[in-house]
């Protein structure tokens, strides 16, 4: 089968615009989340937020589709790359992209209207770039930054393109929030993904990019998407399966394509949310998936629940993790507390990792997961 490369990524978030600097930051720890008290809650909340937060503006890219061209500006850069070649698709996911348009109901014209639309948005970065084809729009809840790597990478094998260029943003509104808190599901303090004491998710807004490619770049260490797969429980509308079978099956999937067993996983990068059933229904198809012992960490108390992105966002980090050997510890991970016992990385864990697993949950029962592997 063909294989797909990484030869560019990029991260756009409120710890750093770079890939390399917010890697670099997390290992030291630092965090973009933090207390906030403004217009989009009527109580303090915690998330990792842009300070600039208005996005009222159709002239121009609004403040979600200025981030998607400031995510994909530097992939593409270091991809070296022509956007205009017949032979380069773009794929965009996000779940909400321009909903806080609608917030301002005065201003609800025509024109903003079709704003909203996904499509909308997808040309105006279209045509920034000048992509030759219609770009492929995935919104798959919190799942859609793994389903629109999988697309690009099932796209690149079929002999469709050469390069795909993936990326994902997503805001924090007052929509988002709003419905979240509905839910009961965020938490007074920052989050605390996997513990005993968690009390649910922070929000986070960003943006992240990932080139793929039928051919490696030269010169520098090669990275492959080697599988994905997707699943449904279609347990509930919000609250994902009981038993971590689905989620087991997309794991089971993904690692078949990629060839590779559970011994030779280095290391999982979940989507640990730390809400309860989330990270419970986590470690149940960690441990049926034979992995209970692989180091598992979830980067959402750095960069808060990020919707959309957060797969891409979460991919980029692990992806450099393979290349820097170092695991970024799960912030804010004290005591264990799942229903099956993971082995949590708290700290900072260098070592020698060459093969590691992804995976994301979300809203509606759906799970996907893919393997990347240096080679």
């Amino acid at each position: 089968m063909q294989p797909v490369y990484i030869t560019g990524k990029n991260i756009v978030s409120p710890i750093a615009a770079t890939a390399a600097e917010n890697f670099s930051l997390l290992t030291q720890n630092v965090s973009g989340v933090q207390q906030h008290n403004n217009a989009l809650s009527p109580v303090p909340f915690y998330a990792s937020l842009f300070n600039n937060t208005n996005n009222t503006t159709t002239q121009g890219p609004t403040r979600f589709e200025q981030l998607l061209i400031d995510s994909i500006t530097d992939a593409v850069t270091q991809a070296g790359i022509d956007t205009t070649a017949a032979d380069t698709a773009l794929i965009i996911s996000t779940t909400k992209g321009n909903i806080s348009l609608i917030e301002n109901t005065e201003a609800l014209t025509t024109d903003v209207q079709q704003r909203v639309a996904l499509h909308t948005s997808a040309k105006i970065v279209q045509q920034h770039f000048g992509f030759v084809h219609t770009p492929v729009i995935v919104s798959h809840a919190c799942i859609s930054g793994l389903v629109a790597l999988i697309t690009g990478m099932r796209l690149i094998q079929a002999g469709k393109y050469q390069q795909v260029v993936v990326s994902g943003a997503d805001i924090i509104t007052q929509f988002v929030l709003s419905g979240f808190q509905s839910f009961m599901a965020i938490s007074d303090q920052p989050c605390q993904p996997f513990d005993a004491n968690r009390k649910g998710i922070n929000l986070g807004e960003g943006a992240a990019t990932i080139v793929l490619s039928a051919t490696p770049k030269t010169n520098v260490p090669a990275v492959q998407l080697m599988g994905g797969a997707v699943s449904n429980d279609a347990n509930h509308i919000s609250g994902p399966s009981r038993t971590g079978a689905e989620l087991y099956q997309a794991i089971n999937n993904a690692m078949q394509q990629a060839n590779v067993t559970a011994n030779d996983i280095d290391f999982i990068s979940a989507h640990g949310t730390a809400t309860r059933y989330n990270d419970d229904m986590e470690s149940k198809a960690i441990n049926l998936a034979n992995l209970q012992q692989k180091p598992v960490n979830s980067l959402k108390g750095y960069y808060g629940h990020t919707l959309g992105a957060a797969g891409l966002i979460e991919t980029v980090i692990t992806v450099d993790s393979l290349l820097q050997n170092k695991i970024i510890g799960t912030r804010g991970f004290q005591q264990a507390g799942t229903a099956q016992d993971i082995n949590v990385c708290s700290t900072l864990q260098p070592g020698l990792y060459k093969t590691a697993l992804k995976t994301a949950s979300g809203f509606g029962g759906c799970n996907a997961a893919i393997v990347v592997q240096k080679n």
